[in-house]
């Protein structure tokens, strides 16, 4: 009986990934292929809605579309108002849609062989370099490269170690850490006898939905709180 326990556990090994070797470098062949397949859905979804689009009967991904766009406007503008830079709202939209898709994909049965890729520090660190790097890109434009680091320099040490080392890590940790914790528990559910696993794995399925939608809107959400913390900063200036 012992046996088969060691054996079963065996089997739940988070953070091991199918890999490759691309110019000398270990690569996570996993995660870039679902990467790529939540890449292709986002886009996928988005020629056919920009095709299908109508304004007399909308379909139901146009109106949850036009939803996640009018939410991202009026999170923009509360914290922006007219200053809110050029292609923000588009970045923040793009990073919840890829994101829900990359977070959504643990609930098809191919999760142990295709798991979310921000279940994979890879994707999420990159992620967050993305927003942190866009975030000063921002700034330089609208204050030019002296002006934005003299505001920088004036928030003092603690908030600039904040602003490009914690808050970033933070970023890309949380959505990770809460991605990597479901593809655990559904190994560890897995170990349950076959005739009751089929009640806390549907559970558990539809808390994954509910908690890569909470992710997705808290990246997109602390994306525009940082640039919104830029757009401050400038007219602090």
């Amino acid at each position: 009986m012992a046996g088969t326990e060691l054996s079963a556990a065996a089997e739940v090994q988070p953070g091991e990934h199918w890999t490759g070797t691309w110019l000398g470098m270990t690569v996570n062949l996993d995660t870039i292929v679902a990467t790529l397949v939540a890449a292709v859905i986002v886009c996928g979804l988005g020629l056919y809605m920009a095709r299908r689009a109508v304004a007399g009967r909308p379909s139901v991904a146009q109106v949850a579309f036009e939803a996640l766009v009018g939410w991202v406007q009026g999170q923009s503008e509360q914290l922006m108002g007219s200053r809110t830079p050029r292609g923000v709202v588009g970045l923040a939209v793009s990073l919840f849609a890829f994101i829900l898709a990359c977070n959504w994909l643990a609930v098809l049965p191919t999760e142990h062989v295709l798991p979310p890729p921000t279940a994979d520090v890879n994707l999420t660190y990159p992620l967050m370099l993305l927003v942190v790097v866009w975030v000063n890109v921002a700034g330089i434009r609208a204050q030019g490269l002296r002006g934005h680091l003299v505001a920088i320099v004036r928030k003092g040490p603690f908030e600039i170690i904040s602003q490009f080392f914690g808050r970033p890590a933070s970023l890309a940790l949380r959505l990770w850490g809460n991605i990597f914790a479901g593809g655990l528990m559904v190994g560890i559910i897995g170990l349950l006898p076959v005739y009751v696993l089929w009640l806390p794995t549907a559970a558990w399925k539809l808390f994954d939905l509910f908690i890569g939608g909470l992710q997705a809107v808290i990246f997109a959400l602390l994306t525009l709180i940082y640039f919104g913390e830029a757009v401050e900063a400038r007219e602090e200036h």
